[in-house]
């Protein structure tokens, strides 16, 4: 490769000339390895969030940079290899049902996930509320426990991407997280480095996601489907309604309650609904199923039979958790010390959730961080959440908050009241699926 420089590179996205796939790879490397300094990756992101790389092709190019800048999985099960990405919401603990669902089918599903930052849980933070489970493992034990169950969710390793794990760090002090040439190549690099054959991805669009305006989504869709296609991945995405909580709780082993009641076949409703639609099109789109509804029926049936509860029950044995948690969860997960309701103040429909508000609240007593260095309260968070078009009389419980302290749980309280809006009519029903991106 030529003697590149980081300050040539610089340089050239500075005077936004487009970069070589060879300066690409060349910086991506030094990201990875420190030849790029802290100075310079926060210059780059910069120059990138300012000016873009360029064209299509270069955001393809230095999405597969970052993606092999490190280590690339690849998987011998003899079935499709296929993921699902959600950009982050509120009550979204679609991933702990969708893995076990998939893999119920008899497809691979090796998800690498992330942990929680600002008011948007994390999968892997979620799945911590279990005893003894573990989500980082050795690439060995990743291929032990896809080739026992069929699916795994699991943090990426230092040998994953690591030039996205050293640009995400500086993105975030250098106010340049909002790039879409960045967020795609740090989105799809890991996906990429998964061995992927298929992703679908979950595009959350409103007052409890991170683009609450349906353009942007829709930008950043098309973005991260043609980036993926073009890198070799078969990928599509469904822009979804987040404007409030997914599922009627929030909060790390609260969300697994409610993911264990989904997949014990026990409740319909939003969890089940956007689970369900994205397991079909990432089915159908693999050509496994003929069409949507023939894969929503078997999708539907394993949810029933419990099928995907003993392929989740299995996965969490395999990953340190209790055997058989899947049988008696309720015994297993931490429970908050004080719970108190929350009451209408006054007669009317449901009309609107501040989604975002509703996130930090959860933030704030602990089930969240704001920083990654910042101790997660498994226990704490919001259950039995009204959904958008109750009808609510006066005195009508809203939700429960569930908190370590009495003051804790009153001043979340007095957020609460302040983060809906009641009216006298009926709201419009809002679609959950929102777009469709191939």
């Amino acid at each position: 490769m030529k003697n590149f420089t980081a300050q040539a590179i610089l340089a050239k996205v500075r005077n936004k000339s487009l970069l070589s796939r060879d300066e690409m790879v060349w910086f991506a490397k030094g990201l990875s390895d420190g030849k790029v300094t802290d100075a310079q990756a926060g210059a780059f992101s910069m120059a990138v969030a300012l000016n873009g790389l360029g064209s299509q092709q270069a955001r393809t190019d230095w999405t597969l940079a970052m993606r092999d800048s490190g280590k690339i999985l690849s998987w011998e099960v003899g079935s499709p290899v296929l993921d699902k990405h959600s950009t982050g919401g509120i009550g979204d603990c679609v991933s702990l049902i969708l893995t076990p669902l998939l893999a119920s089918i008899g497809v691979c599903v090796p998800m690498i996930s992330g942990r929680g930052l600002g008011h948007t849980g994390g999968t892997l933070d979620k799945l911590e509320s279990i005893p003894g489970v573990k989500v980082m493992h050795s690439e060995e034990r990743l291929v032990e426990i896809i080739e026992s169950c069929g699916c795994i969710i699991a943090g990426a390793n230092e040998k994953i991407a690591p030039a996205d794990r050293r640009l995400y760090a500086v993105r975030d002090v250098t106010s340049t997280v909002d790039s879409l040439d960045l967020i795609t190549a740090s989105i799809l690099s890991k996906k990429l480095a998964s061995g992927l054959d298929g992703l679908v991805l979950d595009i959350k669009c409103g007052s409890g996601a991170f683009m609450a305006d349906l353009n942007q989504a829709t930008e950043l869709a098309k973005a991260l489907v043609k980036t993926a296609n073009e890198s070799g991945c078969a990928t599509t995405a469904l822009i979804t309604d987040m404007n409030q909580p997914l599922a009627p709780a929030m909060g790390n082993a609260l969300e697994i309650v409610e993911a264990m009641r989904v997949l014990s076949g026990e409740t319909v409703g939003r969890l089940r609904s956007l689970t369900v639609s994205l397991g079909a099109e990432i089915l159908k789109a693999q050509k496994i199923y003929n069409n949507t509804k023939q894969a929503t029926n078997e999708l539907g049936r394993n949810l029933n039979s419990g099928a995907a509860l003993k392929k989740f029950g299995e996965m969490i044995s395999l990953m340190g958790g209790p055997i058989n948690f899947e049988k008696d969860f309720n015994r297993y997960l931490p429970e908050a010390t004080t719970v108190i309701e929350v009451f209408a103040p006054k007669a009317g429909y449901l009309a609107q959730w501040d989604g975002q508000s509703l996130g930090n609240i959860v933030v704030k007593l602990g089930g969240g961080r704001l920083v990654e260095t910042d101790q997660i309260d498994h226990a704490v968070g919001l259950s039995d959440i009204a959904s958008i078009g109750t009808k609510l009389s006066k005195g009508s419980p809203i939700l429960k908050i569930h908190a370590t302290r009495l003051d804790h749980a009153e001043e979340a309280k007095r957020q609460v009241l302040t983060a809906f809006k009641l009216t006298d009519s009926a709201p419009k029903e809002t679609d959950l699926v929102l777009k469709r991106i191939t």
